[in-house]
């Protein structure tokens, strides 16, 4: 399993839910809806994921799977 992989599913769990980290409307609304957190308007949404404020395991780790692209 690569670390890629192992990423996503560790992602899924904290989502409770499958999840395609690639998609940022899907990726939004989870972290809206289920963890009451709201990202800051970038130009980018992958700069949006990085400046959020919030100290949550699953933004660190959205954020490490959509920098291994």
């Amino acid at each position: 399993m690569s670390s890629k992989e192992f990423l996503l599913q560790r992602i899924c769990a904290y989502a409770k839910q499958p999840i395609n980290p690639d998609d940022d409307k899907q990726v939004s609304t989870l972290l809206k809806e289920q963890f009451n957190i709201l990202l800051p308007q970038r130009r980018d949404f992958n700069q949006s994921l990085q400046d959020a404020t919030s100290d949550h395991e699953i933004l660190r780790l959205l954020v490490q799977y959509r920098l291994m692209d």
